[in-house]
């Protein structure tokens, strides 16, 4: 790699570790950005209330890789936050994702660990081969539950029904015979202490790089004044869609203030598979600890227009990414980087890995 300037297309997670990786090892690098702010989708500012929100929905951070969180904190300091969700069914909250305290509150029963591993047991309908989202629903908690949180939700998330999608969709969510209410178990859960873009602020602060906000990659490709281009937009864009447009679905943010509850909801989100157009309700108080008199939510409607969000995970589409895939493989100074870049549902901490990885071979 030469000693002009890197040219990095995007400020999320994928280029800001880029940037900073390469900047650290003595590289210059100039930053672009289409939004008028840095940290992509992890954005977060005080709303006109002065209630921190995140402008994109709720980011929690969570990870096993403890190198990934060791490189982050170079950058934040951390507030420790175990994230609880409820799911509402027929007006009524539950523990979710599905627990023992779920089945028992559920079906009125006393059951102990053995007996919810047993009650699975009696209702789930087998699966071979376990392909959809479907397929891993039902494989592991049967019909009543599947129809009760899993099928309508899914329905509402994606514009498609469980078994039209990838079984790694319903895969990410745990199925639990103990109590554990927790959203995720990861060893290392936080949230950046002062926010998100203040994480962020600190990732891009070194001299080597430079950040340009509120420009389009296309505009400053006709300049052409860079050396290696690390690109983690939608690698469907990079290519004018020679084949057609990768699938995303998007998602409506409806922000409000209530001036008068200093809490809206006993947990940080509450589902609501069967009711409403909105899929759930995240309260940012719960997340960043804030002492606030009001308290600011959110509630999500999924859309197939907008900003991409999440890959569709399905195999039709899996098949044009790797048309696409094949034509990034022939661009000699380019690197694809990311979600959008490698049509992947990434967490935050797998794309903070995949830059890391990204950036020691660019520099290596």
């Amino acid at each position: 790699m030469n000693q002009e300037t890197t040219l990095i297309v995007g400020a999320g997670y994928a280029g800001s570790v880029m940037a900073r990786e390469l900047a650290d090892a003595g590289h210059r690098v100039h930053v672009i950005d289409k939004r008028p702010h840095i940290a992509g989708n992890a954005y977060d500012e005080l709303d006109e209330h002065g209630v921190l929100v995140h402008r994109y929905g709720p980011h929690i951070f969570h990870t096993n890789g403890e190198r990934i969180f060791e490189y982050l904190s170079r950058f934040t300091e951390w507030r420790p936050y175990e994230h609880r969700v409820r799911g509402v069914v027929d007006g009524v909250s539950y523990p979710f994702p599905i627990n023992r305290d779920t089945l028992n509150q559920l079906y009125g029963l006393d059951l102990d660990e053995a007996g919810a591993a047993a009650f699975f047991e009696r209702v789930r309908e087998p699966r071979e081969p376990v392909a959809t989202s479907e397929d891993v629903v039902l494989n592991a908690v049967g019909r009543d539950l599947y129809e009760k949180f899993f099928l309508n939700y899914t329905r509402k998330q994606w514009g498609l029904d469980p078994s039209q999608l990838k079984a790694g969709v319903a895969a990410r969510i745990p199925v639990r015979t103990n109590t554990d209410d927790r959203y995720f178990t990861d060893t290392f859960q936080a949230m950046p202490l002062h926010g998100y873009t203040k994480m962020f602020e600190a990732m891009l602060d070194h001299p080597n790089i430079t950040v340009e906000l509120g420009v389009d990659f296309a505009d400053v490709r006709a300049r052409n004044h860079h050396g290696h281009i690390v690109y983690t937009g939608p690698i469907d864009a990079y290519f004018d869609y020679r084949y057609g447009h990768l699938p995303y679905r998007s998602l409506r943010f409806e922000h409000e203030h209530l001036p008068a509850a200093d809490q809206h909801q006993d947990v940080g989100t509450v589902n609501y598979p069967n009711d409403h157009a909105y899929t759930r309700i995240t309260e940012f108080k719960h997340l960043t600890g804030q002492q606030h008199a009001g308290t600011s939510i959110v509630r999500e409607y999924p859309q197939d227009e907008g900003d991409p969000y999440y890959p569709v995970p399905r195999a039709e589409n899996e098949a044009l990414f790797k048309r696409y895939e094949e034509l990034a493989k022939q661009e000699a100074d380019v690197t694809f980087v990311g979600r959008l870049a490698q049509y992947r549902y990434y967490n935050m901490d797998q794309v903070v890995g995949a830059a890391l990885a990204a950036a020691k071979k660019l520099i290596g």
